[in-house]
């Protein structure tokens, strides 16, 4: 990276147009995207019938964000285990294995603080 170039709010600006440009890759290639995508807003939906309270919405907020960066990062680490190397390799298998293993723990993580949150509000 040339640390020499000067600040830029194009530069900057540019730097989201890069971070959409991936969320659109991740939405249009990751069928699981749109899994935690319609679980999240089922999630936000209940939140409000249910009223939940702020620090219930900062932990809801807290495990939807880290199933999405986990699932993201686990797309990146697919799309580069798949550039270098293209084949079956059982090194690269492990690799895809554990990235997608931090993903069902978020996504376990998620399921478990929204049942203490939303169980106590339905059981009721």
């Amino acid at each position: 990276m040339n640390q020499s170039k000067k600040f830029s709010i194009k530069a900057r600006f540019k730097s989201f147009y890069f971070a959409f440009q991936g969320l659109k890759v991740f939405f249009k290639t990751q069928h699981n995207s749109w899994i935690h995508a319609v679980a999240a807003l089922v999630v936000i939906f209940l939140g409000f019938i249910l009223k939940v309270d702020i620090t219930e919405w900062c932990w809801l907020v807290t495990v939807i964000s880290m199933v999405f960066i986990t699932e993201l990062l686990n797309t990146a680490i697919e799309f580069l285990c798949d550039f270098v190397s293209p084949g079956i390799h059982p090194q690269i298998k492990k690799i895809k294995d554990i990235s997608a293993a931090a993903v069902l723990i978020a996504a376990i993580a998620a399921v478990v603080v929204g049942v203490i949150i939303f169980l106590p509000k339905i059981v009721v």
